[in-house]
């Protein structure tokens, strides 16, 4: 007898360490971490139709056109490795792509386990978010002030050059923030009234947040 997937949706603010919870968190859970972000720069490092609309509105720091999204993670979610459950991390972004996401799940007989919202507050996501700086070679993270590299611009893995986002410059960061929450807030409210939202500190450790992360699914888990 099939057992009902488990579908997991992390949220939380740019910054808020959700991309590295989510790794995490699926790892611990046994199922496919989703990231839209790297569902988006897969679409435009292969220049796919997609890829070619998103790309204006990622370099400003705002929301894809919701059709877009919609688009992309439905075709991801259709592959097999999604059969057993998901971790959506990125995504949905506003109520349309929430309610478009209903109706997938509604097509396929799953229903949504909890959705841990990983709260910090904007003082503490612009000093991470404008600080951190990636590995153009291998992709390692690093951050000027939490995880400095030995040597400025250099990576300590590989040492190749270090690059800094255009979507975390800080004044894209200010605007991705900007856009976040005041398109963001009512997937929140959305969820909230379900009975699925549960919201976790992220301004403490992580190993505490994901411990928080990992008890908001096991007592979810336990309701269902």
């Amino acid at each position: 007898m099939a057992t009902q997937p488990m579908i997991v949706i992390l949220m939380g603010p740019p910054g808020a360490g959700k991309g590295t919870q989510a790794k995490r968190l699926a790892a611990k859970l046994g199922i496919p971490h989703i990231a839209s972000g790297d569902i988006f720069r897969w679409h435009v490092h292969n220049q796919t139709e997609l890829g070619k609309i998103a790309k204006p509105y990622m370099d400003k720091g705002e929301l894809v056109p919701d059709d877009v999204t919609i688009a992309m993670v439905i075709d991801r979610l259709s592959q097999p490795d999604c059969a057993d459950g998901v971790l959506l991390d990125g995504f949905p972004r506003t109520l349309p792509q929430a309610q478009a996401l209903d109706e997938r799940f509604a097509e396929l007989g799953w229903c949504i386990h909890v959705v841990p919202y990983i709260r910090v507050s904007e003082e503490v996501l612009l000093r991470r978010l404008s600080g951190r700086w990636i590995c153009r070679n291998c992709g390692a993270v690093y951050h000027i002030e939490f995880r400095p590299p030995a040597k400025p611009g250099v990576c300590d893995v590989c040492g190749g050059p270090l690059y800094q986002r255009s979507d975390d410059k800080p004044e894209t960061a200010k605007r991705r923030l900007a856009v976040y929450f005041e398109q963001t807030e009512p997937v929140l409210a959305y969820y909230e009234k379900q009975g699925l939202l549960v919201e976790v500190d992220g301004e403490r450790s992580i190993e505490e947040v994901e411990q928080a992360l990992l008890r908001a699914v096991k007592f979810a888990e336990k309701g269902n």
